[in-house]
């Protein structure tokens, strides 16, 4: 049997944990019901912000002449405006999770690792906000008009709200994710494992991997990907000089 004062110790020791655990419950209901608000908000504006999205599908089907977008299922236009209000709704609710994190996080980082992780939140929500918008104002707006140009007269489209959703959403999140390039080699840079001169000496070889994957989340032509391409291949410039700046990797 433990005795009176083991007893005891085994309260101390475990009290943090349950006060974290309190902690994180609480981070984590706030954050549930900031984006149930977002959703609930999103969902009165859903009409609205279904027209933004749709904007340069529907321009370069009038431009080209080339169909209309439709609803092809009994219920798809109700579930498109729910999909539209949930995916708006945590977009809404991203500074209230950003400051959640932080607060749960905060506490437990020295000084130095502060003044360095609340920037990078900044950035990496920048960037990612950055790379969507280059995914609507640019890809959306070229790649759409000339996909439907090549038919042009040979077929009429029949777009699907479904799809179409689909599609945008999965582009948009392509973008702002590649878009965190600069972010992901800070940290690499930060813990020693790449530094300039390993950017450098690999740029050929990411030249091509960023062509690869610029295949592998945009439609297959060489417009999109040149368009996506061009982007990273500029971040991976502004990769080189953050590792050059703040790589703690040793060299013989």
């Amino acid at each position: 049997m433990s005795t009176e004062k083991e007893q005891r110790q085994l309260i101390d020791t475990s009290m943090p944990l349950m006060e974290h655990l309190r902690e994180l419950r609480r981070r984590l209901i706030v954050t549930g019901v900031s984006v149930g608000v977002g959703v609930v908000v999103c969902f009165f504006f859903a009409p609205d912000i279904w027209s933004i999205l749709v904007a340069p599908m529907n321009d370069a089907l009038r431009a080209n002449d080339a169909g209309t977008m439709a609803i092809l299922a009994p219920l798809e236009g109700v579930v498109t405006y729910l999909k539209v209000a949930v995916a708006s709704g945590f977009f809404l609710a991203t500074p209230v999770i950003a400051w959640q994190i932080w607060s749960f996080v905060g506490p437990g980082l020295y000084k130095k690792e502060k003044r360095v992780l609340l920037p990078l939140v900044f950035a990496s929500t920048a960037l990612f906000v950055g790379g969507a918008a280059f995914g609507y104002f640019v890809i959306f707006k070229y790649a759409f008009g000339f996909f439907l140009s090549v038919t042009a007269g040979a077929a009429e489209a029949v777009m699907s709200m479904e799809a179409y959703l689909k599609t945008a959403t999965r582009l948009l999140l392509a973008f702002g994710l590649s878009f965190q390039l600069p972010v992901v080699v800070f940290f690499l840079a930060r813990i020693g494992l790449i530094d300039a001169r390993d950017m450098i000496s690999g740029f050929k070889y990411s030249i091509v991997g960023i062509f690869v994957v610029a295949a592998i989340i945009t439609p297959p032509d060489i417009l999109t990907q040149s368009l996506m391409a061009a982007p990273l291949i500029l971040l991976y410039g502004v990769g080189i000089i953050i590792a050059a700046v703040v790589s703690t990797k040793k060299r013989d």
